[in-house]
């Protein structure tokens, strides 16, 4: 009710659906196991920083086999002057 008064479509699919987080699940596996598995964090600022420092190099500099070999930023440019 509250998303047809304010003339919000949904992003997800319906309920049950096994696909609503396929993405997001993806990527916190990613996540976990080339950032967080074994780490130890003294306090939340270290960790903000060094996750921040993760997430430019994963966009950034590491390289992504299913987009041929190139880091995610240069994929979206090179794709976006493409499309115009």
């Amino acid at each position: 009710e509250a998303l047809k008064t304010f003339q919000i479509k949904r992003s997800l699919s319906f309920k049950g659906s096994p696909y609503d987080n396929a993405v997001a699940e993806a990527m916190f596996k990613v996540i976990k196991t080339e950032f967080v598995n074994h780490a130890h964090f003294e306090k939340q600022a270290q960790l903000d920083i060094e996750l921040f420092n993760y997430v430019h190099w994963y966009n950034h500099i590491r390289i992504h086999g299913t987009l041929g070999y190139l880091s995610l930023v240069e994929y979206k440019s090179r794709n976006l002057k493409k499309a115009v």
